[in-house]
């Protein structure tokens, strides 16, 4: 493992990730704070590995929680799977050699009180006796940046890595609940991976979709990503993936369905991963979960927002000279129409131009060139949806950190 001083010492991801911040405020029109990570995080941010991974951010170790360094989201359109980042709210997960995790042992189960037949099918089952899909999506844990807030929360204090993009492929949830024949009263899906608490007082890590959502022809039982088996560390065998919705109901080693009439109550959905309501601009709306006149509401989609690629904070440029700013957009699925580019700290803005577009679940690459002068400039990205939502200069308030979504500004110097 490597050491936080072999870490500074050799320069390595947190630059590239925009966690090496300057303290204080940057100057500039909007006065956009500069984001640090909580000191104690900071000393534990060390690259480690974990089996089949690259080096990655380390958060915490048990359960794995490791992000991808910024620098790896560059000039690409997917992000390694040896690079992925690693989300886990339990500990105790099946070995990687665990029989129930071989292709030819695996189940999913599929029951409840709204299913007329309900199933058990093994991988191969699914892999022959559905159609296979593919889409590209962009999965992003709800808490991404959470550690660049001000005041900080409790939580993992994730910096800019914890999401990636992969082409996931897999068959349509809606296809396999289809064939188990729902009831009319059908309500929410329900559904549990093979990780387990390690605590008995440690509720298990269970979540629930509403049925729109579900049979949505987008939302996938995958068992592939970018060509490849899942890794082990990302949901092998099969895991869900809700495409546009956070990454909170992207169960991993998803091992049992059941659709059911009434709400779902467990601490995941009933306590966790909500957000106040009205905050956000939000249309996925998850109603069977709100209580009304009630203070919050389950969070769902992503919002809109940006990240600056190759740039790191306090980079020397060349005065004189052609300089590129790259980066990524992305949203809960209206797509990205705009992003603009400042180079003055805000005072003023150009249009970024676009890259390849992969579907409205995916990231928009983006670039943009400016030639400076010698001096200071702060370097800002805004990206605007198809649905006129943008970027926030100030992060909004929720208990959890979720939906951090502030302009990002690197400052940078030409000489």
């Amino acid at each position: 493992m490597t050491t936080r001083r072999e870490f500074l010492t050799r320069g390595l991801a947190l630059g590239a990730a925009g966690l090496w911040l300057p303290q204080g405020r940057a100057e500039g029109l909007f006065d956009i704070p500069v984001p640090t990570l909580p000191p104690g995080d900071v000393e534990q941010s060390v690259m480690a590995t974990l089996p089949g991974k690259r080096p990655l951010i380390k958060r915490t170790w048990r359960p794995a929680n490791f992000e991808t360094p910024v620098a790896l989201f560059d000039r690409s359109d997917f992000t390694p799977n040896d690079a992925f980042f690693v989300r886990w709210h339990l500990a105790d997960l099946p070995e990687a050699n665990d029989p129930r995790l071989a292709e030819t042992n695996y189940v999913l189960k599929i029951g409840g009180d709204a299913v007329e037949n309900p199933l058990s099918l093994s991988l191969p089952q699914l892999k022959r006796e559905f159609e296979q899909v593919e889409l590209v999506a962009v999965c992003q844990c709800s808490g991404n940046r959470r550690g660049l807030v001000q005041p900080h929360v409790a939580g993992v204090e994730w910096g800019y890595g914890a999401m990636g993009q992969a082409r996931w492929r897999g068959v349509r949830l809606r296809d396999v609940l289809n064939r188990a024949r729902l009831r009319k009263e059908a309500l929410e899906v329900v559904y549990d991976g093979l990780d387990r608490p390690v605590l008995e007082k440690t509720p298990d890590f269970i979540k629930s979709l509403p049925v729109w959502k579900a049979l949505d022809e987008n939302t996938l039982l995958a068992w592939e990503m970018n060509g490849e088996p899942l890794p082990y560390h990302n949901g092998y065998p099969l895991r869900l993936v809700v495409p546009g919705w956070t990454a909170t109901y992207w169960v991993k080693m998803i091992s049992e369905i059941n659709v059911v009439s009434k709400p779902y109550d467990g601490f995941w959905m009933k306590t966790a991963y909500r957000v106040p309501m009205g905050k956000f601009p939000v249309t996925d709306r998850f109603i069977s979960q709100e209580v009304p006149g009630g203070p919050n509401t389950p969070i769902t989609e992503m919002v809109v927002n940006s990240l600056i690629t190759n740039l790191e904070p306090n980079q020397k440029i060349r005065a004189g000279q052609w300089t590129e700013v790259r980066g990524i957009a992305w949203d809960g699925g209206r797509g990205i129409r705009l992003v603009e580019v400042s180079t003055d700290g805000g005072r003023s803005w150009q249009p970024a131009e676009l890259g390849r577009d992969l579907g409205n679940f995916a990231w928009r690459s983006w670039s943009y060139r400016f030639k400076p002068r010698k001096g200071r400039y702060g370097i800002l990205a805004k990206a605007t949806n198809a649905a006129g939502s943008t970027q926030t200069f100030q992060w909004i308030a929720n208990p959890a950190g979720y939906h951090h979504n502030v302009i990002q500004r690197i400052d940078v110097e030409a000489v």
